[in-house]
């Protein structure tokens, strides 16, 4: 006997994780095969492109917040890890110090200029090199793998160069104690540096807009007075988040699960007005009761028009603060929980690409994983 389809109901209790007040329920995935007798859960992807997809909520060129429908957490997870650790961007790497008479010791000067987020044009920077390899001999140990540096050239470093010196203005006024007005280059600005384009490299990176530059010109990265000097020579390499932080392209890549907010039984007057201030702005908002409801014989809202009640209107806005779970006159009356399924990504971009791009980047690199584990397989299997 064939099992009697899922009701859309139970499909979405199943995908709910309960928020209780002092504990969270339901939190292990159900949809694999076996789990529930007679129920086919295998994976096809005729059902995952029935199932998926992609929202977006935000889009700015530094910043998106967009929702990945119908996807497992590890596949959520993989993507969020990929977003901070494995997208290749170009960060300074070593600094060659000429000459320093500043008050910022050197190696706090060379930390603070590797921080400095860089960009470029797009082709350009895809067209340079790794400058430094992994070498594996194929035995699968990790411990065997090491990084090899193929030396400097104008595929895989970008030459930047900061010269800068403090000198007292001229028509100082008396009295005058700003330094901006007392001393010229007393700041010492991320726009200072300079691109020194090296071989083929003006030609992926061609003036004014595609030459390599900090993403923030305003970058205070030290201060100078009469006298003092920054004469320094950058080398800028690509590398990934896993090796160094400053090659992160992401200042944050986050997710979080969509929140659900089910009101069991109506929450009526001043009750639905403290049961919305429980919750950000936004998210409970107050209705009237209409006629219609109030003629419901036997009805909790039965002789109530007129009267307000909570009804929800945004859950995407929620926080899941679990205040409303604290006051005794709403036990019983509403449940919280998140979806399964429904990841909401927040990435913020550092600028070296846009937020959105990043994530395609990620996919791309997903991808190449699983090729490369095929291949790895078959290889195997032979």
């Amino acid at each position: 006997m064939a099992p009697e389809p899922i009701s859309p109901e139970e499909a979405r209790r199943r995908k709910i994780v309960g928020v209780n007040a002092e504990t969270v329920t339901n939190v292990t995935s159900t949809d694999f095969p076996g789990h529930y007798p007679g129920e086919d859960h295998t994976w096809s992807l005729e059902k995952f492109t029935q199932n998926f997809s992609v929202q977006y909520h935000k889009n700015h060129p530094h910043d998106a917040v967009f929702s990945l429908i119908g996807l497992d957490a590890s596949i959520a997870n993989a993507f969020r890890r990929i977003l901070i650790a494995e997208i290749p961007t170009l960060a300074i790497e070593q600094v060659f110090v000429h000459n320093n008479t500043s008050i910022v010791h050197d190696e706090v000067l060379a930390a603070r200029l590797g921080l400095v987020p860089l960009t470029g044009k797009l082709e350009g920077l895809n067209w340079l090199k790794f400058r430094k390899k992994i070498i594996n001999d194929d035995t699968g140990d990790a411990r065997e793998e090491e990084k090899k540096d193929d030396g400097a050239t104008d595929t895989n470093t970008v030459v930047l160069k900061l010269q800068i010196e403090c000198r007292w203005a001229e028509g100082i006024k008396e009295g005058e104690t700003d330094p901006e007005k007392l001393y010229v280059n007393s700041n010492v600005y991320a726009r200072h540096m300079v691109f020194e384009p090296q071989g083929n490299q003006h030609k992926q990176f061609p003036e004014p807009d595609g030459i390599v530059r900090p993403v923030n010109p305003d970058v205070l990265l030290a201060k100078l007075r009469p006298g003092q000097v920054v004469d320094l020579e950058m080398f800028a390499i690509k590398g990934i988040g896993a090796d160094h932080a400053k090659f992160s392209p992401v200042a944050t890549a986050t997710y979080r699960l969509l929140p659900t907010i089910d009101i069991m039984s109506p929450i009526l007057g001043n009750d639905a007005r403290k049961f919305a201030r429980c919750f950000p702005k936004g998210v409970i908002g107050l209705e009237d009761i209409t006629e219609e409801e109030s003629g419901m014989v036997g009805g909790e809202l039965e002789g109530r028009a007129g009267e307000k009640k909570a009804v929800v209107r945004n859950t995407f806005k929620d926080t899941v603060s679990r205040e409303c779970l604290r006051h005794d006159e709403f036990k019983g009356k509403v449940r919280l929980g998140r979806v399964r399924d429904h990841f909401i990504f927040s990435v913020e971009s550092t600028g070296q690409f846009e937020s959105d791009r990043l994530f395609l980047e990620s996919v791309a690199i997903l991808k190449m994983k699983c090729v490369r584990l095929k291949r790895s397989l078959a290889n195997i299997m032979r």
